[in-house]
């Protein structure tokens, strides 16, 4: 069924106002996918609050241009592209999903993202993917934290450990000497 040009104009719309309520955006190449291995990237994304799109070119330009985001790169509405949108926290999250995917299923690439009002290039989103997640840094975070303030608690606890030491071994000297009044 092909779309009128006031039903397109009302899709795009509708897709703007979707894009900004969407903290990250995935522009991606996905061309010699077949639609088993689209589905399956579908499945993999949605536990993370993600949506794979495909979308005509013409919607995404308008959409993004009605959402307010600006500056994409050059060439990157040039093909078939899927759109991965997700509005969860944790944008690392979909970056290694897609990561993994592209591993397994090389004709799937990921052109640009759009993560908290900034463009990453393709190469900025592959080193995004080899970060951790953010339970992962927040674990990391809390366990070094943990680490500090046991070795501070450890270093504070030092002298009067010690003190009590030398206290216990006088009393054991004195305990072992025969007392001067007995002799």
């Amino acid at each position: 069924m092909k779309l009128t040009k006031e039903q397109k104009k009302e899709l795009s719309k509708k897709m703007g106002g979707d894009l900004k309520e969407k903290s990250q955006l995935y522009f991606t190449q996905f061309q010699g996918l077949k639609f088993g291995e689209l589905a399956d990237l579908r499945r993999r994304l949605k536990p993370l609050g993600c949506r794979y799109k495909v979308v005509k070119n013409s919607l995404i330009e308008h959409a993004l241009r009605e959402a307010g985001v600006s500056g994409a790169a050059e060439g990157l509405l040039s093909g078939p592209i899927g759109l991965v949108a997700g509005e969860g926290t944790d944008p690392i999250a979909a970056a290694k999903v897609l990561a993994a995917f592209a591993k397994e299923f090389p004709p799937l690439k990921v052109k640009a993202a759009f993560i908290e009002g900034g463009w990453l290039s393709s190469a900025d989103c592959a080193r995004l993917s080899s970060l951790g997640t953010r339970p992962e840094l927040l674990s990391a975070l809390a366990g070094t934290l943990y680490s500090a303030v046991a070795q501070a608690a450890s270093v504070l606890q030092a002298p009067l450990r010690d003190f009590a030491l030398v206290i216990k071994a006088v009393q054991e000297k004195k305990s072992g000497e025969p007392s001067a009044a007995a002799a």
